[in-house]
């Protein structure tokens, strides 16, 4: 297996009194999409957060490239090229593609806006992502169907050279042709290299483009495993109970890794 892009160990997260995350190890590697999965208040959300600089770690260590980092903000973990597309996605409808790509990053020549290069730059990374599904880069975000705007989220993250990409929920409220040009996104990120990670409730989303399963438990990971090895019941399992016969926590937090 690659040496991990991203590496989070024995991480600790508390708010006041609730412990959200319990000595949790992950790992993200390129090339590969590596699934997030738990129930509501498993702690993906915190973890998500912690991992882009949003919330501070109380212990554990950050490591990028096999080393430890200082992250005390979001444009820390953005200089290391680890992008975050939310499930609101962040766009503006009064702005067009173009503008939304560039939005508080905009190329200027002089005082003055470099539209040409910004548009061309916009184009050229759809066309690097097989995005066909878009007419034109001047498109008002407004008027895109719901997988166009996650497309356009997505090359937007992409846009200045990341080398890892965090997806929460990205097919959620799609249907079934924008769910299949989504996931066919995600596995062209994962083949140019790129480590992704997908937050997904959607089981059969994550057997199909996922490449490990990464499944949280009330703030512990119950089990890392390749994709291959689990099945729709079993990722369930580690999901509602933390365990799937010999993998899983039950109620010794010893991760199962294969």
């Amino acid at each position: 297996m690659t040496t991990p892009l991203l590496q989070l160990r024995s991480v600790n997260k508390s708010f006041g009194n609730a412990h959200v995350l319990h000595d949790v190890d992950f790992d993200v590697h390129p090339g590969q999409v590596t699934a997030l999965v738990g129930d509501n208040g498993a702690g993906k959300s915190t973890l998500v957060k912690v991992i882009a600089g949003i919330y501070g770690r109380d212990n554990g260590d950050y490591l990028f490239d096999g080393r430890p980092v200082d992250v005390s903000g979001p444009r820390d973990v953005a200089a290391l090229g680890v992008e975050v597309v939310y499930q609101d996605l962040a766009l503006c409808d009064n702005l067009d593609i173009v503008q939304n790509m560039f939005l508080g990053r905009e190329t200027r020549k002089g005082v003055v806006l470099d539209e040409t290069e910004m548009e061309s730059r916009a184009r050229e990374t759809l066309a690097s992502l097989s995005v066909r599904t878009v007419k034109s880069v001047r498109q008002s975000v407004a008027s895109l169907s719901g997988g166009q705007r996650q497309t356009v989220a997505i090359a937007k993250a992409v846009l200045w050279n990341s080398r890892i990409v965090l997806l929460d929920e990205p097919t959620a409220a799609l249907g079934v042709a924008q769910t299949r040009q989504v996931l066919d996104l995600v596995r062209r990120l994962a083949d140019r290299g790129l480590g992704v990670v997908l937050i997904s409730h959607n089981m059969g989303d994550v057997l199909e483009v996922a490449d490990r399963v990464t499944a949280l438990y009330l703030g512990r990971v119950a089990a890392d495993v390749p994709t291959a090895q689990v099945n729709h019941s079993q990722i369930v399992e580690l999901i509602t109970a933390g365990r799937s016969g010999s993998l899983g926590i039950a109620e010794n937090p010893a991760t199962a890794t294969v």
